[in-house]
């Protein structure tokens, strides 16, 4: 199976991220927005994220605006939204689109790797998706399932050297 350390990605800054940069990390991935029901789960990211970092967790948020246009702002507005109402202090790429035409190649892959239970395509705003330390995706999980419901998986994969 291929491994998700071939991609790279923006960050929301302009930055270049390369998912290389990862071997050996576990990663969470979260198609996000700033003005969805969901958006309260940035929090649980966020503990997961100071709790686990060290040991080896990487979460990247993916701003995203094709569900229900709940993501319409520019970097700063996004930036505004979720590093300051939030506090988010891991990973946030530059907006992206997760289905259609335009898919970031990370989604594409990702997706493919994980299919949903009614095919690839994100239905929602934060889907998650866990990938083990060595860039194998592991599993999707809707946008319903809390960050905190992941935490067991999480240790378990963190425990994986």
């Amino acid at each position: 199976m291929a491994k998700i350390h071939t991609f790279s990605i923006n960050s929301l800054n302009g930055d270049t991220i390369h998912f290389a940069d990862f071997e050996n990390k576990v990663l969470l991935l979260v198609n996000t927005a700033s003005k969805c029901g969901f958006t309260p789960q940035y929090e649980e990211l966020e503990e997961l994220h100071k709790q686990y970092n060290t040991e080896g967790l990487v979460i990247i948020g993916f701003p995203c605006n094709q569900f229900g246009e709940q993501e319409p702002g520019d970097a700063n507005e996004i930036k505004n939204g979720c590093l300051v109402n939030y506090g988010v202090d891991f990973l946030i790429t530059e907006k992206i689109d997760v289905n259609g035409p335009d898919t970031h190649p990370v989604f594409a892959f990702i997706k493919e790797a994980c299919p949903g239970l009614m095919g690839n395509e994100i239905k929602w705003n934060f889907t998650k998706f866990l990938v083990a330390r060595d860039g194998t995706p592991q599993r999707r999980y809707a946008p319903i399932t809390k960050p905190k419901k992941l935490e067991g998986k999480i240790k378990r994969l963190l425990a994986n050297q």
